[in-house]
């Protein structure tokens, strides 16, 4: 059975690694940080998701709808 650790492992590429937290204090982990709180929390004010979220199911049904009844 061959799973994702071991498919890493076969792959050369290195295991998998849990997340790292938000970091909190940079001096002390300057060798190896986290993500900052910025970086993490981003306020997307122009992101393309509002509008995504709408013209995709809708694009599907209206592709399902000809695909059932012109097909």
């Amino acid at each position: 059975m061959n799973t994702m650790e071991n498919q890493n492992d076969q792959d050369g590429q290195e295991p998998l690694k849990p997340h790292k937290p938000i970091e909190t204090d940079y001096a002390k982990h300057q060798e190896d940080p986290g993500p900052s709180r910025e970086a993490v929390h981003e306020y997307d004010k122009n992101g393309a998701a509002v509008a995504l979220k709408w013209i995709i199911p809708v694009l599907i049904i209206a592709l399902l709808i000809y695909w059932l009844f012109f097909k």
